[in-house]
């Protein structure tokens, strides 16, 4: 396990995504949401990550149910604030923001101090538990002066105050989250996309800052939303059809992994876990196979002339950090004592328990 902020929060080096379970592109069942969850667990993930965006709440209010009946101590739990969701009445589904949901609720953008408070509200209400561990700034683009001076004040109170033990900020760019390292005390910054095998832009500012600040970083999307996980026409790219240019150089990637007997999702995870600024590598699963499949490929060796390679055909930076060794002790994903217990996941109708807004 790896420690996060002053605080010390306790994170696996391999974590889970949950927007899978918030229907991201497509339908999950309750049941297949449940089998995922409990899948992390008994591959030895004990940090999840989830928001209220996923899903409109579906996210939130499944992976609550599963975790419920486990130790509270032994699991480290994220979730985000800056949309709140409010009740709407259009009826349609959720897809155009990627969710195939009923679109019951809408998401209104708030990194107010009050929206900061209510969102959290909200959604330990929709998890129904007592607290969570780690609260981040949810993807503040366009609400840049807002979030550093309303929404992170807000959550350094919460933190202070021991609602939270550690405080962050996540989103798909690096700028602004290179920012919040230099011009405030956050514990942690969660970077989806920008430090990949096929993007190093963290690489450059991001991560040597918080390298020097002692900022805690959690690599998200991996896989660059499915093209490192399975490049194949039509593959997703940043949550669109991936590029062709990328699609070749994915292909590439995939083809040299095999020749040197790893699979590129192995490498895939491997990669962003080298660096010494980061804690723990977010990986998004809908079921019980993707899981244990992430699981596998992440204590399986990658080996020291696959990186070479790559360096000497241009594929990756000189100055990256190479892994040297497994990115973590395969001890870490041993069974756990117990399996998840038998309770009934939540219906998949069933509406958030506290609209945010109106």
């Amino acid at each position: 396990m790896n420690a996060l902020g002053a605080a010390g929060v306790p994170l696996s080096a391999l974590s889970f995504g949950a927007a899978g379970i918030g229907n991201l592109y497509t339908e999950v069942t309750d049941e297949q949401a449940y089998e995922a969850v409990g899948a992390a667990w008994t591959s030895g993930i004990r940090y999840f990550d989830t928001a209220p965006h996923y899903g409109l709440g579906l996210s939130e209010r499944r992976l609550g149910a599963a975790l419920r009946g486990l130790p509270r101590d032994q699991y480290t739990v994220s979730t985000k604030v800056g949309r709140l969701l409010a009740s709407a009445d259009g009826g349609g589904d959720d897809r155009a923001d990627g969710f195939a949901v009923p679109a019951t609720h809408r998401r209104v953008w708030d990194f107010s101090a009050d929206g900061v408070r209510r969102s959290l509200d909200a959604s330990l209400e929709r998890l129904g538990l007592d607290r969570v561990d780690v609260v981040y700034l949810h993807d503040p683009d366009d609400h840049e002066e807002q979030a550093f001076h309303e929404g992170f004040p807000a959550l350094a109170e919460l933190r202070s105050q021991g609602v939270v033990r550690a405080i962050g900020v996540g989103m798909n760019q690096t700028r602004m989250l290179t920012r919040f390292v230099r011009e405030t005390d956050v514990d942690v910054v969660l970077c989806a996309g920008r430090y990949t095998l096929l993007d190093h832009d963290a690489l450059t500012g991001l991560l040597p800052a918080a390298q020097a600040r002692g900022t805690s970083v959690v690599i998200g999307g991996a896989f660059n939303s499915g093209l490192l996980a399975d490049p194949r026409p039509g593959a997703t790219y940043n949550y669109a059809a991936a590029p062709g240019a990328l699609l070749e150089r994915a292909l590439r990637l995939k083809e040299i992994a095999g020749r040197h007997g790893t699979t590129l999702r192995a490498a895939a995870l491997a990669f962003p876990a080298a660096h010494p600024a980061v804690v723990s590598v977010l990986a998004g699963a809908r079921s019980a196979a993707e899981v244990r499949d992430c699981a596998e490929r992440f204590a399986e060796p990658v080996p020291p002339d696959f990186w070479r390679e790559l360096r000497t055909e241009g594929l990756l930076p000189a100055t990256a950090p190479l892994p040297v060794t497994q990115p973590l002790s395969a001890t870490e994903f041993l069974p756990a004592k117990e399996p998840l217990p038998a309770i009934a996941p939540p219906s998949v109708t069933e509406p958030p328990l506290a609209p945010e807004g109106s």
